[in-house]
């Protein structure tokens, strides 16, 4: 299976369970959905770097360690660009659940494209023996 079909695959699983996750703490909990929604990410981080790492970008060969700094600090930069757009479109009266979807697409390209080209990339340095 091609690396963006697996991506977009465990990217909708973590999306799945960071929208469930939101939709739970807000509707039971009657929590903040901005509070929710750190929440919500940080659980659905834990599906989205087993995932990625192992089938997504898993022939990129980058081992756990060289890979879990640089995908948590994509991931940071996703969140905060998700968090961002989030307070501003629901400052724009849009309902909760359709702003988190909405959010959630427009950082999975850039998330995508980090991932590929730098955090799941393993370096080339001298062979191992």
């Amino acid at each position: 299976m091609s690396s963006l079909l697996w991506f977009g695959l465990v990217g909708a699983a973590a999306a799945a369970v960071h929208m469930v996750a939101v939709w739970l703490l807000v509707s039971s909990w009657q929590m903040a959905a901005l509070i929710a929604n750190v929440l919500g990410f940080l659980l659905a981080f834990g599906v989205s770097f087993v995932g990625h790492h192992r089938l997504s970008f898993g022939a990129q060969e980058a081992s756990a360690r060289q890979a879990l700094p640089r995908f948590a600090l994509v991931a940071l930069l996703g969140f905060a660009a998700n968090e961002l757009l989030y307070a501003l479109l629901l400052a724009t009266g849009l309902e909760y659940r359709l702003a988190l979807f909405l959010v959630l697409l427009a950082v999975a390209l850039m998330t995508w494209l980090l991932s590929r080209f730098w955090a799941f990339r393993a370096d080339r340095g001298p062979t191992r023996t």
